[in-house]
């Protein structure tokens, strides 16, 4: 506290023992003072030893923050060690909006307060806001003779010394709404963690838990998998979903371990110790030809049961370099097809026409 606070004050202490008790922390040289003050206060009603010895003891935070460098102290100054009274002085700094350019020593603390044309500018403009305030520090000129703060490395603190004001200039920026990972460029209410965080995992891909042993670098998730598996199936479904802002996510059995009629399952494809791509699959047996022309109709149905995509998805760094390929044949390889007879859910995205011309260039089966 700057002060001792005392007749009619409602303020809460931070230290007591009680309704009755308070502890009040005073240097040990005004302590005789202060249990005389206290004294005639209570029995009294006078508050003049108070008045006096609140004066006496209030702290000189104006004298401190006086423009021009200075040498403060301890033991004369001020008495707790420098680096905590530095700390202290820079929170009362900030509140006059000011620059304290301190650094701490030994035995005492250099300051040298000055004010920015930012706040010098808005505490100009906003009086209201900050009453009684008055400008010291612009202008300050340092007389001969003062002590030069010793020179302790680091940068130069004369090196903004005459130097102008930044000036701004009004253009047009960028106002992408969206980044290409789905997360939202304004929401970034937490300082933007949430979004590196997923930013990185969509760009590298999910790092898996460390129980889960590999044996491969493709595994293959089913319904009836332990739930650890099945849940950083899932993990890895939330990236295309995040990206392409799907209702539901692709992969969701994270329930008690059940067959499924369809055959549903995860390919998970790992590299440098992430998992970088993605493909849900599911056996169907209804099925349209397409030949991947624009406007052009589909074939007729067939009734051949087939292992049909879901989705595929690959980390960033990791697209167009033939993972989307890799995980295709490796579904054909598991269903015992070739890659032609693999079937593609529905509506076909650009990305997925694209690896489908180039897996199976005369043309798909759709469903």
């Amino acid at each position: 506290m700057d002060r001792i606070w005392y007749e009619g004050c409602t303020d809460s202490f931070s230290w007591s023992n009680g309704p009755g008790w308070i502890t009040l922390f005073v240097p040990f040289r005004h302590v005789e003072a202060t249990l005389k003050a206290l004294r005639v206060a209570e029995f009294n009603h006078d508050y003049g030893m108070f008045r006096a010895l609140a004066d006496e003891m209030a702290l000189p935070v104006d004298d401190w923050l006086a423009p021009g460098e200075r040498e403060l102290v301890r033991g004369v100054d001020f008495d707790p060690p420098p680096r905590v009274f530095l700390r202290f002085l820079r929170r009362k700094a900030k509140l006059h909006g000011v620059r304290l350019n301190g650094r701490a020593t030994a035995g005492s603390a250099w300051v040298r307060p000055t004010l920015s044309p930012v706040e010098k500018q808005l505490r100009e403009e906003l009086p209201e806001r900050y009453p009684g305030w008055v400008d010291r520090w612009s202008g300050h000129v340092e007389p001969d003779g003062m002590p030069v703060r010793p020179w302790v490395g680091g940068q130069d603190q004369d090196l903004s010394s005459g130097a102008t004001r930044v000036e701004f200039r009004l253009v047009t920026t960028p106002d992408r709404y969206e980044c290409p990972c789905g997360m939202r460029l304004h929401d970034l209410v937490d300082g933007g963690n949430e979004h590196t965080a997923h930013h990185t995992a969509w760009t590298f891909g999910i790092r898996p838990p460390k129980n889960l042993d590999w044996h491969s670098d493709l595994a293959v998730v089913t319904t009836q998998s332990p739930i650890s598996w099945r849940r950083l199936a899932n993990r890895v479904a939330r990236m295309p979903q995040k990206e392409e802002h799907y209702d539901f996510n692709s992969w969701t059995h994270l329930g008690e371990p059940e067959a499924t009629s369809d055959n549903v399952r995860a390919y998970l494809l790992t590299a440098n110790g992430h998992v970088i791509g993605y493909l849900a699959a599911h056996d169907t047996s209804e099925h349209r030809s397409w030949d991947l022309l624009d406007g052009s109709r589909y074939g007729d149905e067939d009734d051949t049961l087939r292992p049909r995509i879901i989705l595929i998805w690959v980390a960033d760094v990791y697209r167009r370099q033939g993972v989307g390929a890799t995980l295709v044949q490796a579904l054909a390889d598991d269903f015992g097809c070739q890659v032609a007879d693999v079937s593609w859910s529905t509506p076909v995205s650009d990305a997925g026409r694209r690896l489908a011309s180039r897996v199976s260039p005369k043309g798909i089966w759709i469903s």
